[in-house]
Order: C-alpha cells, then structure tokens, then sequence
C-alpha cells in the first residue's frame, strides 16, 4: 500500500510530506484548494507524462517521492526481483521535473523508464477518476478482474504457456518450412566448402611454420654468405681481443683501471667465443634444398587460394572450418526437427483445446455472477436502468491464443432500450466512476490492486445514495487502502484517515497545505460541508452523529 508522499516545488505546493495507513483515507477542502494536486503528483510517479509548467514559479524543478509497502504484494516484488531492484518490503518511487522540461524517473534509486514505472505502478495503485487513462477501460485489466473473480487465474496463466509454446513452435516450423529449397541449396554449398576444407587439412599453426620456413628456403644463399663472414669477422676479432689481453697481463699493469680493463676484454672474449659458437650452429641449420622449397612454397599457394575463395585471411581459414561444419550438422538435423515440432504442436494443441474449453466454461459462469451481483450495487447507486455485460467473444482462426478462446469485453448500456457499448464511451465520467466502483467493489472479495484511489466519484450524486456509496467504499477499504478524494460529508465521514486540503493566498504567491485531522477537527470539517459558510451548533451535532454513526 501507499505509506508516504513527499511533494516539493509542484505547482502551488513548496513543500508537502503526508504519511498514509490503511482502510480508508479522504481528502477534502474547498473547491479550487488543490485536492487532486496530491493525485497528479502520484500519477507522475506511476510514469504519467510530465509538463515543466507545473514546476512550482521560480523554482529549478519539481520532486515528488512516493512510498510503498510492496511485503503483501508478491507481483511487485517478483517485478522488482527480475530487474534487480528489489530493498526488501520498502519501494520507493521518485520523479524530478526540470523548468527545462526535462524528466527523469526512479525505482528505488534506480533511474527507470516511464514503461518501467507504468508496469510496477499498475501492480501497486490504482485511480480511479473522470479521466480516460483508468485502468478499467483497459481490455488486460478487465480480462484480469473477471479470471480473478472466477478463480481460475492459475489455469490462465497455464493456457498462456501452453499458447506461447505453440506459437514458439509453429514460428520456428515455418522458419524450417518456408526455406525448405534454400534448406537444399546451402546444405549442398556447405557440403562442397567443408570437402574442400577437409582435403586441404590445414593443422594449427601449420601456416605460421610454413612462412617461417619459406622465407629460410628462399633467403638460403645469402644467409649461409653473411653468416660465414660474420663467423670469420668473429674469429679475428677474438684473436685481437685475446693478443690485448696477453699485452695487459704483466705485472707492470697493476693500477685499478689496467684490472678493469682486462676484466671487460677477458668478458668480451668469451662472449665473442660463445656467438662464434652459435653462428656456427646457424650456419649447420641451413641448407640449400630446393625441392623443399618448392612444396613448401606449393603448399602455401594452395592455403592461400582457398583462403582468396572464401573471402578470409589465411590464418582465419580453421575458425571457418569450423564454422562451416556446425552449421552443416545443424542443417542435416532440419528434417527430422520438423517432424518433432509438428509432433509438440499437435500435442500443445491437444492440450490447449481441453484447457481453454473449461477456462471458457468457467469465464462464462464468472461473467453471469458478476452481472448480477454489480447489478444490485448499481441500483444502489441509483444507477437503476444501468446494465452491465461481460461479452465473450469467441475468437477468429481457432489457433491457440495466449488469452484464451475469446475476447473478454466490459459492456454497458446506461438507458434502457440503448445498446450495450464499451466503457470507453460512456459520456458521463461521474457514471464511469461509479460502475468503476460497483465493480470493483465486487471483485474486491477475488483479489484487486492493494491501493485505489477514487477522485470526485461522487460527482453528481446526493443524499441516501452519497450515503451507499461511502458504505462501498468503506467496505471495499477492508480488502485494499482506499484514498477518496470528495465534496459529499456522506462519504467523508465514512473515512478512517480525514486529510483537509487548503489554499493559503499571500501577497506574492498561494501555498497549499494538506493536514491530517484529529477527531474535533474533522467534526468541524464535516460540518462546513453539510453547512457552508455558516456553522451552526446544529451543524455541529449533525456531523458529530455522522462521524459517530460511521465509527
């Protein structure tokens, strides 16, 4: 459920913070003192567009933070789990709105995306109001609130899976199907390119070896030239060196730098020893052969050409080999693959006909229920001549559907003799509202959103039935946190939480505040509803009985 708000720089508001328990919370005020601003603000958070205007008059940007307790809410915690930002049973939403116009949204931290925010927001809150973006006019959500009420979400969401599996199998059937003679075609090129490829057999590190050995073959003669002068160069240089030895080594030469210097010409011949040593190793190593050369060099060329035919760098031609060859296995398996899948689809299909033929028995069963049981609300709410239709219509092409064997459609027809329409087109929001509310008041017993929110649903409604309709949502407050925004006292004085909204006027700029009201204040507050103006002790006892009626 909602827990907190924090409000700062949004339109008329500099700064607004409000705790929120459960059952019902109502919030009245004056008219024009800013009751749905706390609403908009909320609808932010659960990723409604934003507009830079309502940044509050000279400030830099608009904050709003919202706080929910997600521990009773499994979906929310499994959404937040699967994208890693899941803290416990705390979840915090926060939207910044620049004067720039620029927005930015937050989960837990976490920079999201409105969708994002959208997603979780439907799995925490619902509003309720005259506006279009309810959830109710949404074809996912009435489908959800009829397999609720009935009681067969566990075998929904078994015939998703089922679709689903029978769809991942007929697109990869036809993926197979469809390609059947360029299935042929590359199975023969690949077939060719892999023979080629086996014969030629090119062993790893074979090119590297051959390269080095081409470039030794070819380069022979000159390497066995240089190599025998620089060997001769050695040897005379070793003499000299070992002769200026001999002439430093009497006891005449006896200071430090005469010791020096024959240590370095003792160390030189030696070294001068050891590379005669290993030129002459090198000179043993190579040979002129000029029939190696020539397989060498023949081999190479043929490395080469394939590699030119393949589009690939020489050294690249083992890891197409490879490739080549995986891909050919998997294209030699199509056939029996196709005859597996339509095996597992026939199978799926099986399946799907026995279980959406008894989710649809059910869905009709539920459908009929709720008809009848919303009927009595809406009469309650003299909203006698309204009927309410749950639509089952059977779905085109027979396939297997993820959402069943038909569309599931919320009807209404508000005027007898008038055709059931779609609740999206229902002229009067304050209807809207109220069917919203007979329904939602029904299937609150199989489950609904944790928290709703109605703004103004008593709009154009009075006396005994401004009375039912707070009896409704006070008794729906006991399944799920019920915020109502409302002008009637009938239906305030049913609140557990009472928020007063008023809007403080100065010189240079207007401030809303919004305050929790204790017992005697909300007496007063009832009675400036019931009265206006003018508070009379008769007014006074009138709301002190209504507040102690509701108690």
């Amino acid at each position: 459920m909602l827990t907190q708000i924090s409000i700062s720089n949004y339109t008329i508001v500099s700064s607004l913070e409000m705790d929120f328990s459960g059952g019902m919370t109502v919030i009245t005020g004056e008219t024009g003192a800013g009751k749905s601003i706390m609403l908009d603000a909320l609808g932010l958070c659960l990723g409604d567009r934003a507009d830079p205007k309502t940044v509050r008059q000279g400030c830099e940007r608009a904050e709003i933070v919202a706080s929910f307790d997600v521990g009773g809410i499994p979906a929310a915690q499994a959404w937040l789990r699967e994208r890693d930002l899941c803290l416990g049973e705390e979840c915090l939403m926060r939207r910044v709105v620049t004067a720039e116009g620029r927005s930015r949204a937050y989960i837990n931290g976490s920079p999201s995306t409105l969708q994002d925010c959208a997603a979780l927001g439907a799995l925490l809150i619902d509003i309720h109001s005259q506006h279009a973006h309810q959830s109710l006019l949404r074809k996912p959500v009435q489908r959800g609130l009829l397999d609720a009420y009935a009681g067969h979400i566990p075998l929904a969401r078994e015939l998703e899976q089922i679709a689903s599996d029978w769809l991942r199998c007929r697109r990869e059937l036809e993926l197979l199907a469809g390609s059947r003679e360029e299935h042929t075609a590359r199975t023969q090129l690949l077939s060719y390119q892999v023979d080629e490829l086996d014969v030629l057999d090119l062993q790893p590190d074979e090119l590297a070896q051959l390269e080095s050995e081409q470039k030794l073959l070819a380069n022979a003669e000159q390497i066995l030239q240089t190599a025998h002068q620089a060997l001769e160069l050695c040897e005379n240089q070793e003499g000299g060196v070992r002769q200026a030895l001999q002439l430093l080594s009497s006891d005449t030469h006896t200071t430090g730098a005469a010791n020096n210097a024959r240590d370095l010409l003792d160390s030189a011949a030696i070294q001068l020893s050891e590379a005669r040593g290993e030129i002459q190793h090198y000179l043993d190593s190579v040979e002129i052969d000029p029939e190696r050369l020539a397989l060498v060099e023949k081999r190479l060329e043929a490395i080469y050409d394939v590699a030119r035919k393949h589009k690939v760098l020489p050294e690249k031609l083992g890891e197409l080999h490879e490739q080549l060859r995986e891909e050919l296995q998997s294209l030699a398996g199509g056939s029996q693959r196709i005859e597996a899948l339509q095996e597992e689809m026939q199978d799926l299909a099986d399946r799907y006909g026995k279980d959406a033929a008894r989710l649809s028995r059910q869905r009709a069963q539920g459908a009929k229920k709720l008809e009848k049981n919303a009927a009595g609300i809406l009469s309650s709410l003299a909203m006698e001549q309204c009927r309410l239709e749950v639509a089952l219509t059977p779905r085109e092409g027979g396939s297997p559907h993820p959402q069943g064997a038909e569309e599931i459609d919320f009807l209404i027809s508000t005027n007898p003799g008038t055709p059931v329409q779609p609740l999206g087109r229902i002229a009067s929001g304050g209807e809207l509202s109220r069917i919203s509310l007979a329904i939602q008041v029904v299937t609150a017993s199989a489950g609904t959103v944790p928290s709703m929110i109605f703004d103004e649903v008593d709009v154009g409604i009075g006396g005994a039935v401004a009375e039912v309709v707070g009896n409704l949502l006070r008794k729906l407050s006991q399944k799920a946190q019920v915020l109502c925004v409302t002008h009637l006292p009938q239906v305030a004085a049913q609140g557990h939480q009472h928020l007063q909204v008023k809007k403080i006027s100065g010189r240079k700029s207007v401030e809303t505040s919004l305050t929790q009201l204790e017992a005697d204040q909300k007496v007063e507050e009832i009675a400036r509803m019931l009265g206006g103006v003018k508070i009379t002790d008769q007014t006074l006892a009138h709301a002190r009985e209504m507040l102690e009626s509701c108690s």
